[in-house]
């Protein structure tokens, strides 16, 4: 009886974990209640009970089985750690791994950081803001001032974010400097279509994938976490669209 209850709480915890991880780094809710629910069937937990909302979970094992519930404060986007938990996921339901050595492949996954180191994040996002120039049909001349602009409005993003933890006053204030960068720029004549080199230097903080997980998460029926995933998208939009109208207004 002792080693059964412990047997049961390994794989809640190790359940638990795969959720947490996929929630905060960013994929569907259909698709971590669906791995989930996988994990605990390959464990022969046939009556294994899961609902995922985009700051929790609620799991069970079954009606005689204790629920647990786990907060969940941070997200980001890191498809790196969905893909490794679904690949751990694949090989625990296809028994080619055991659940301890799921457990602790999930551990390591989690403790792990995948991202690159800051300068090669603020250098692609300066790239694809001057990437993003040309897609919107504008001119090689504006190509210098949509890069710096696009890479100092990311830097300040990931400053802000580490000061002060507010996800969308971040993305105000790097929208913002973007817009202030795209005035001098064009003020100064080394721009010449301001429209164009702030909507390029904006599009990596727009929040894209968010979006496309609040209308797959609604198309499967989870309509709570769609719907709190399209709310948080249209406020980052909103920080976005507010910050660039301030700029503009002056």
């Amino acid at each position: 009886m002792i080693l059964q209850e412990a047997d049961n709480e390994l794989t809640i915890d190790c359940l638990l974990l795969a959720g947490r991880i996929m929630i905060e780094s960013g994929a569907e809710t259909y698709r971590v209640e669906d791995t989930m629910l996988r994990m605990a069937q390959s464990q022969n937990m046939l009556d294994a009970q899961c609902y995922a909302t985009p700051t929790g979970i609620i799991f069970s094992l079954g009606k005689t089985q204790p629920t647990r519930i786990t907060s969940i404060s941070n997200r980001v986007t890191d498809l790196q750690k969905i893909a490794l938990v679904n690949s751990v996921s694949r090989r625990l339901t296809s028994h080619i791994i055991t659940l301890d050595e799921a457990h602790d492949e999930l551990k390591s996954i989690q403790k792990t950081n995948y991202f690159l180191p800051i300068y090669m994040q603020v250098l692609s996002a300066a790239l694809a803001s001057g990437c993003f120039l040309i897609m919107f049909k504008g001119g090689w001349s504006d190509f210098p001032a949509a890069f710096i602009a696009g890479g100092l409005g990311f830097l300040v993003l990931v400053w802000m974010n580490y000061l002060t933890k507010v996800k969308f006053f971040s993305e105000f204030t790097a929208s913002l400097i973007i817009g202030l960068m795209a005035f001098f720029a064009v003020k100064s004549g080394y721009g010449a279509e301001i429209d164009k080199i702030i909507i390029s230097s904006v599009m990596p903080l727009v929040p894209g994938i968010l979006i496309t997980n609040a209308v797959r998460d609604l198309m499967a029926g989870h309509f709570m976490s769609g719907m709190a995933k399209g709310a948080e998208a249209f406020l980052t939009a909103f920080a976005i669209g507010a910050a660039i109208a301030v700029i503009l207004s002056f």
